[in-house]
Order: structure tokens, then C-alpha cells, then sequence
């Protein structure tokens, strides 16, 4: 099978095209035929080296972190009725034309929804529903979005709008932020801009009472200081490591910080519970996976560059294989 492979540590010139043996699945696994591969920051910062404690890998390596197909075999004690069935898979690879997975590790994509907007959704879906269940959205508040055209900030930006909260979007292009406003946002902020956090606290009368903060790092940081007093920060971003906002004006100002990947990745019954949720939303149009970028597998090099250059205005896929189930 094709697939894409890291053989060292290093920048995106390390994904090699590459060919593999196909996969076996073993019992209580399935062999997904890709149609769709996820492609996430967490996977440029893997490929670099980084997170081994946390994310260990063993070079070499086929990166990703799963995409949607359809079965096209089953192990032993799986249902054979698996077989031809479209699904996502969130397992630990993605970049190639097989993936093998448990049986637990796929689910099936609900009919009218295309195979494409099922892979976007398989990590920022999940999320972003996570973050909304923490952050709690409220009807009429001011909530800010950073990074709002990014694969799990512009889920943000539609399910705060959906809870009746009034959207300040924050990014770095006016595409960017043409994007959030189509998705729902009330107001658009240029966060390259030095008086960024000036303009959301005037526009919000003082402050958002909930932002989400998809950049981490001194940005995250920053965004820390458009919060109201006694609002609630979520902090997830992690491109430029995490934010790190002052905890005694944390306190000083009664706003409560939540950071949920320090806590570590959710269950599994979790994910399974929150990606179930994602793709029935996607199904019924309550939920729209901006889809801005798609490549074949061969060039995943330039999708983890675009990433790194923050020139991809939503979501990244590679496309695979047949995407005749779409």
C-alpha cells in the first residue's frame, strides 16, 4: 500500500512516500480502506520529536491519527456485516491507503453525511465539544474565539453561536475572520494587530466572559487579558507551547483557567460518546467541518507546511484512496 512515513525526527521534509506492506487485522480488529486522512497540528509537533513522554513514537513511523473509509476486512470475532460499511477510525495512524484498528476504534459515518466532513470532524469534533461542555457557552455573553478558522475553533465559533452567545472571532487574515463571521461570529478581531486585545475588551464592554484560546503560547497568553472579571478562560492551543497566564491575576480577577490537555487525552468511551455527537450534528447540518485544505497523500509534506506557516484557513485532509463512498 502507499503511505507516507517518518523515518527521523525533523521538519515536514522528513514524510517520505513510501511503500508498505498492506495490514492484517488482527482479532477484534478491522482493515479500513482510507478514503479521507485527518491531519492535525499535533501531527507536525510529533514529526518533529516532540511529546515523546506523552506521545511516544518508534521511528520509523506512519504518522496520523485516523481519517474515514470504508471496512474492507475484519478480523477474527468481527462481524463480517463491518465489510463495506463507511466509518471513521481514530486510532493511532492515518497516512496510508490501510489502516487496521479495533473494532472499538471505528464508527460508522451516518448516511448523508460525505466521507470528507466525517474524517474532519474525528479529532476537532471531538474537541470542540469538549471545550463547549467545559466552557458552557451562555445565551447573549460575550464569548472570544482565537485561532476561530482553525479545524476546532471554527466548530467553536458555530456552537457558541448556536447557544444564542454573541462571537468575537480572533485571527490572523481577513479570509480568516470572513470565514468565522459565515460560521456565525458577530465580530471579527485581527490578533496581528498590537491593539487586538484593546478592540475585543471595547467591543465586549469590558471583556469576554468565556474565551477559548487555540494558539497557547505568548498569543494564549494575551488572550488571557480580553477575559472579564470572574469569566472563564479554556486555553488548548498548543503551537507555541501552552499559555501560561498569570495565576494571582487569575485569582485577583475571579477568572477560572481550564486547561483539559493537562489533564490528558479523554477515554475512550468519551471520545466515542462526544465523535457519535459530532458526526449526528454534521448529519442534521447543526455543525459544518470547514473543510479549507485538501491534498493527496503523496504531498502531506505541504499540508504540515501550510500548518507550520498558519496559512491554512480550516481544516486539512489528505485524500487517499476511492472516495466513492463519499
Amino acid at each position: 500500500m502507499r503511505a507516507i512515513q517518518v523515518a527521523v525526527f525533523g521538519g515536514p521534509e522528513v514524510l517520505s512516500p513510501a511503500d508498505l506492506p498492506d495490514p492484517v487485522p488482527g482479532p477484534g480488529q478491522v482493515v479500513v480502506g482510507m478514503a479521507a486522512a485527518d491531519v492535525i497540528l499535533l501531527d507536525t509537533l510529533l514529526r518533529s520529536g516532540w511529546g515523546q513522554d506523552f506521545f511516544p513514537r518508534t521511528l520509523p513511523y506512519v504518522p496520523g491519527g485516523g481519517g474515514a473509509g470504508a471496512v474492507v476486512e475484519t478480523g477474527k470475532g468481527v462481524d463480517p456485516a463491518w465489510i463495506g460499511r463507511r466509518v471513521v477510525v481514530r486510532t493511532s495512524t492515518g497516512y496510508a491507503e490501510r489502516v487496521a484498528a479495533d473494532v472499538e476504534e471505528i464508527m460508522p459515518v451516518p448516511d448523508g453525511l460525505a466521507i470528507e466532513a466525517a474524517a474532519a470532524l474525528v479529532h476537532d469534533g471531538v474537541t470542540a465539544l469538549s471545550l463547549n461542555r467545559l466552557g458552557a457557552p451562555e445565551k447573549v455573553e460575550w464569548v472570544l474565539v482565537s485561532a476561530a478558522a482553525g479545524g476546532a475553533g471554527s466548530l467553536l465559533v458555530q456552537l457558541a453561536a448556536e447557544a444564542g452567545a454573541r462571537v468575537v472571532a480572533a485571527a490572523s487574515s481577513d479570509v480568516k475572520l470572513a470565514l468565522a463571521r459565515e460560521l456565525g461570529a458577530e465580530v471579527g478581531v485581527d490578533y496581528t494587530r498590537s491593539d487586538w486585545i484593546r478592540q475585543v475588551r471595547e467591543v465586549t464592554g469590558g471583556g469576554a466572559a468565556l474565551a477559548y484560546d487555540g494558539a497557547g503560547g505568548s498569543l494564549g497568553t494575551a488572550t488571557f487579558d480580553a477575559v472579564a472579571d470572574g469569566g472563564r478562560f479554556v486555553t488548548y492551543g498548543t503551537a507555541d507551547g501552552f499559555a501560561a497566564p498569570d495565576p494571582e491575576s487569575a485569582a485577583r480577577r475571579d477568572i477560572s483557567v481550564l486547561a483539559p490537555l493537562l489533564d490528558g487525552p479523554p477515554n475512550q468511551e468519551t471520545v466515542r460518546e462526544l465523535l457519535g455527537l459530532a458526526l449526528q450534528r454534521a448529519a442534521e447540518g447543526r455543525l459544518r467541518p470547514a473543510i479549507g485544505a485538501t491534498y493527496p497523500l503523496e504531498q502531506a509534506t505541504d499540508a504540515h507546511r501550510a500548518l507550520a506557516a498558519r496559512t491554512t484557513v480550516g481544516k486539512s485532509l489528505l485524500l487517499v484512496g476511492d472516495r466513492t463512498a463519499s
